[in-house]
């Protein structure tokens, strides 16, 4: 059962690492957002590509009213984020303490 444990606390570290570059991406994208950046840049348009599919169901969800003006998704987003880093990793790395201990 030990590698199975070993299994899901390196899939928690690795799922915490995703998450963090994942956070970055969003807070980097939104912080260069306020100063137009050139669409043709090939580091924006990584940016805009690996937010995007977070980004935009986001959007859409939200009601017309907070569509207008400051566009608040990528708070959302990493509010998400941090939600899922706080609950997901620290279940998964629960889960392979318990396991480690009952063996």
């Amino acid at each position: 059962m030990f590698i199975l444990a070993n299994f899901l606390a390196a899939l928690a570290n690795v799922l915490s690492i995703g998450f963090t570059i994942f956070y970055w991406l969003i807070l980097i994208r939104a912080l260069i957002s306020w100063v137009n950046p050139d669409p043709f840049n090939p580091i924006v348009q990584f940016l805009i590509k690996s937010t995007d599919p977070v980004l935009e169901p986001i959007r859409r969800v939200l009601p017309r009213n907070l569509r207008q003006g400051i566009d608040i998704s990528p708070a959302i987003a990493v509010i998400a984020i941090i939600f899922l880093q706080s609950f997901l990793v620290r279940s998964i790395l629960d889960l392979a303490t318990r396991i480690k201990l009952s063996s």
